[in-house]
């Protein structure tokens, strides 16, 4: 069961997914995105939101 209010704004896995094989080309985005959706997932969420993007990037920017 998803841990969120009702209304809450935010994007299914599998959607995030979905976009990062169909439109993404530029790595560092995909792996942006990929490292947003394993953070929601380990906050046991469903959905990725702007929340998730925040928390990863420290990590991203040591990367890049």
């Amino acid at each position: 069961m998803e841990k969120r209010e009702e209304g809450a704004k935010g994007f299914k896995k599998e959607t995030v997914n979905k976009l990062l094989q169909l439109h993404f080309k530029d790595d560092k985005t995909r792996e942006a995105a990929a490292r947003a959706a394993r953070q929601a997932q380990t906050e046991d969420l469903t959905r990725v939101d702007v929340e998730h993007v925040e928390k990863v990037l420290p990590q991203l920017l040591l990367d890049f």
